[in-house]
């Protein structure tokens, strides 16, 4: 059976999917969602299937091309796969679905107003605007800011992210850092950063889940720890909300 962590802030079906409980085999084992991947397609799209009969079996899937953008899609149906990080739908049976294995999931609800969104939010994407973006697209569709309840999900922790002098002068912003051992070197803190901008968009209520996708990776699929550990690929695991 598949694992999800839920938000109690979050009123629509939800799942933050762990690595737990799905097909793959190998560095994908077991709940790999990303079909960009080398893995076995078939079971990529099994494990699709099995994450979302776990949060609606009546909803159909949406994922997109993700590529570090700020750009934000309107989604009203199922049928294509569109470059870009982020989108927003008000749209009953849509289930948006964001992939991740260090960057951090972000989902938002509007029950008022019925409306629903899904970021992904690296450093690049946080730091050009896709949290932004994304609010301004839900109120374009009528959603209220005051109404908006964001998560974030599991990602890397500032424990675990280390950085060099060129990303610290880029962002410019040292509350987010702490020095590291090494010189010109700090510990970027992204779970914080995206929470105050989530903060500095006034909505409504905001909750991180705080999981470590890097200490943690053998309950997530994390980038850097493979990467560090001379893996040849990465899983990734999936992040669902949908409109019942």
């Amino acid at each position: 059976m598949s694992l999800f962590l839920t938000s109690n802030i979050l009123s629509a079906p939800h799942g933050f999917f762990t690595r737990k409980g799905g097909h793959s085999k190998g560095v994908y084992s077991s709940l790999n969602c990303a079909l960009g991947s080398d893995d076995n397609i078939d079971d990529a799209l099994k494990n699709r299937s099995l994450a979302l009969s776990g949060i609606s079996k009546e909803s159909q899937l949406v994922g997109l091309y993700q590529i570090h953008s700020n750009i934000v899609h309107v989604i009203d149906n199922a049928e294509e796969r569109l470059r870009g990080d982020a989108m927003v739908s008000n749209t009953e049976g849509i289930a948006l679905s964001i992939l991740t294995a260090d960057c951090a999931p972000v989902l938002f609800h509007d029950a008022k107003n019925k409306i629903i969104g899904a970021a992904h939010a690296g450093w690049k994407g946080a730091y050009g605007g896709i949290i932004e973006n994304t609010i301004r697209k839900m109120c374009d569709i009528g959603a209220e800011k005051e109404n908006i309840h964001a998560v974030i999900g599991p990602c890397i922790s500032q424990e675990s992210y280390e950085v060099g002098a060129e990303f610290f002068d880029r962002i410019a912003q040292p509350s987010f850092f702490k020095p590291s051992e090494r010189k010109d070197h700090h510990y970027f803190d992204l779970p914080a950063y995206i929470y105050e901008k989530l903060c500095l968009c006034h909505i409504g209520e905001i909750s991180s889940l705080q999981n470590d996708t890097y200490a943690q990776s053998e309950l997530f699929f994390s980038y850097r720890f493979n990467s560090h550990h001379k893996k040849n690929d990465y899983g990734r695991q999936i992040s669902i909300i949908a409109l019942p």
